[in-house]
């Protein structure tokens, strides 16, 4: 007969294995929760030519491959992160624009394999660099109007994607529309941030309310920042200190949302 010392010995050591292999099991998920908070996941999204690789670029402080030359598309999606000496930052994953397999393939992945924790979708206000249908080459054309109606219809894929995860789950928590080259229409901010705004009244803004009664509008905050992600030009009413500035509200906006600062 097992005596009581080394009964109660063996129970301790099966209560400290048992312990031990749940904080084991439990780690992985630790690891994942820090990281999150220290490296939230933002989505970067919108239609091809708005210039979402050269924002995320700018953001992450790396020197783009498109900063001498016209936007160039990519059909993959992209990872960028940003680290900064407190061990914070972002991971980005930059959505391809381009209607394709790979861009469905890539909003997949963010909103429902491996859900966000933001989402900073960049428009130009009709001002998007023109695209030619994949696999054709030379220069193309398109009305600034034909470029808002695409930005509009661009916008109503990845709201959906949105909306469908937000009832789902307790992620994307926060919505950053980014209205980048700002240098270009540098007299009509103010316009361009109403235009893109929640409760303006216009097709942008209708389809933001849309969103917002869907996924709960307490539970996604959403915010319309303009920005100049490659500097002014030689022509543009904007200075490089207007342009920064202006980067620098962004950054400042997406750290609040994610508890940086």
């Amino acid at each position: 007969m097992q005596s009581p010392l080394r009964h109660g010995k063996a129970a301790l050591g099966t209560t400290l294995a048992g312990g031990a292999l749940a904080a084991l099991s439990q780690a992985p998920e630790r690891a994942s929760h820090l990281l999150r908070r220290r490296y939230p996941t933002v989505a970067v999204t919108g239609m091809t030519g708005v210039g979402k690789t050269r924002l995320a670029d700018r953001l992450t402080r790396r020197a783009s491959a498109q900063a001498d030359g016209p936007d160039v598309g990519s059909a993959v999606m992209e990872r960028r992160t940003r680290r900064n000496a407190r061990l914070r930052g972002y991971r980005f994953r930059v959505v391809p624009g381009e209607n394709a397999a790979t861009r469905l393939g890539a909003l997949d992945e963010v909103f429902h394999d491996e859900p966000v924790d933001g989402v900073l979708h960049v428009v130009a206000y009709g001002h998007a660099t023109p695209r030619r249908t994949a696999g054709t080459t030379g220069s193309a054309d398109a009305t600034r109007d034909e470029q808002l109606a695409a930005e509009l219809e661009d916008w109503s894929i990845t709201a959906h994607r949105i909306a469908s995860m937000a009832v789902r789950r307790d992620r994307p928590t926060w919505l950053v529309i980014a209205v980048t080259k700002a240098d270009l229409f540098a007299d009509d901010v103010d316009a361009a941030v109403r235009y893109y705004s929640p409760g303006s009244g216009s097709p942008f803004g209708d389809r933001l309310d849309e969103l917002r009664a869907l996924a709960g509008g307490a539970k996604l905050s959403i915010d319309v920042l303009p920005v100049c992600a490659q500097g002014a030009g030689k022509r543009s009413a904007m200075t490089d200190k207007d342009c920064t500035d202006l980067l620098g509200r962004l950054e400042l906006r997406m750290a609040q949302l994610c508890g940086h600062v």
